[in-house]
C-alpha cells in the first residue's frame, strides 16, 4: 500500500496529518502549509481515499500498518502524528501499536470508542447519485443530495472528492463501496491493546458531540499522558472552522 502524500518541507521535526472519513489530504492544506513554518509536514491520503490505492480490506490495524510502511519508505524514524475523526483513530491505533515511532499524538474530535452509525443518510445519498450521467453538473449533484443531506457544508465537503473523467462522467475519489462495506469497522474503537505513554493532545470542537467529558476515563486508560483542549465555536470539522485556533493549540502542544 503506497499512500499518496503531499510534503510541506519545513525546518523542524516531522509531523504527519491524517484526514477523516470521506476526506482527502487537501482538506488540511491550509493548516499543513501554516504548520510547515515550524515543522516538516506530510499530509496523507488514507487507503480508499483521495489518490491512494483502493483496497477490499479496511480496518484500523491495516491502516496503522500503512502508516508504518509510509514512514519506513520515507526514512522517518519518529514523527508527531495528528489525525482527525477516522484519521484520529488511525493515529491512536498507530501510537498504541508502534509507540516508539510516535513522538507526539494529536487526536482531533474523536474518542477511542465505538460510535453508533451516523452516516446512513450520506451513504444513501451518494449511492443514489447517477455519476455516469455526462449531462450532470456539480450543482445538479448538490441539489440531488439536498433532501438527504440538508447541511450545505457537508455536501460541499463531499463534492471535493467528486472528479470528472475524460468521458464526461464522474467518479468519487474515495472507494464508496469499500467504505460502506467496512463502515462497522470504521465506527469501532482502535484495536491496539497497549498503552501509549507519550505526550497526547485530544482536541475537540466546543459545538461537537463526538468527545464528551465522560470519554476521558477511556482516554486516560489508554493515553495516560494526555490533555484535553476545547476550541469554542467549532464543530466536528475543527480544522476547517477554526484553523487559526487549531494551529495555535497544536503549536503550543508540540512546543
Amino acid at each position: 500500500m503506497q499512500l499518496f502524500y503531499k510534503e510541506y518541507p519545513g525546518p523542524g521535526k516531522p509531523l504527519i496529518i491524517l484526514h477523516g472519513l470521506f476526506g482527502l489530504l487537501d482538506n488540511w492544506h491550509n493548516v499543513a502549509k501554516t504548520l510547515s513554518a515550524t515543522y516538516h509536514v506530510y499530509s496523507l491520503d488514507l487507503r480508499n481515499h483521495g489518490q491512494s490505492p483502493k483496497s477490499a480490506v479496511m480496518n484500523y490495524a491495516v491502516m496503522a500498518d500503512d502508516l508504518w510502511e509510509f514512514m519506513q519508505k520515507q526514512g522517518i524514524a519518529r514523527a508527531a502524528i495528528m489525525g482527525h475523526s477516522m484519521g484520529g483513530k488511525v493515529a491512536m491505533e498507530f501510537a498504541l501499536r508502534f509507540p516508539e515511532k510516535c513522538a507526539n499524538l494529536i487526536v482531533v474530535d474523536i474518542a477511542p470508542k465505538k460510535y453508533k452509525p451516523g452516516h446512513d443518510e450520506i451513504f444513501k445519498a451518494l449511492f443514489a447519485l447517477d455519476t455516469t450521467n455526462t449531462e450532470k453538473t456539480r450543482k445538479d449533484f448538490d441539489q440531488d443530495m439536498q433532501p438527504l443531506i440538508p447541511e450545505f457544508g457537508v455536501r460541499q465537503f463531499l463534492l471535493k472528492s467528486l472528479e470528472r473523467k475524460e468521458d464526461g462522467s464522474y467518479q468519487w475519489k474515495f472507494n464508496l463501496e469499500a467504505l460502506h462495506t467496512h463502515y462497522t469497522a470504521i465506527s469501532d474503537e482502535p484495536e491496539g491493546n497497549r498503552i501509549y505513554k507519550g505526550p497526547t493532545l485530544f482536541l475537540r470542537g466546543g459545538n461537537s458531540r463526538y468527545v464528551s467529558d465522560e470519554d476521558q476515563a477511556k482516554v486516560a486508560a489508554l493515553f495516560p499522558n494526555y490533555r484535553l483542549e476545547t476550541i469554542a465555536g467549532a464543530g466536528h470539522w475543527v480544522h476547517a472552522e477554526k484553523p487559526g485556533e487549531l494551529v495555535e493549540v497544536v503549536s503550543g502542544f508540540l512546543g
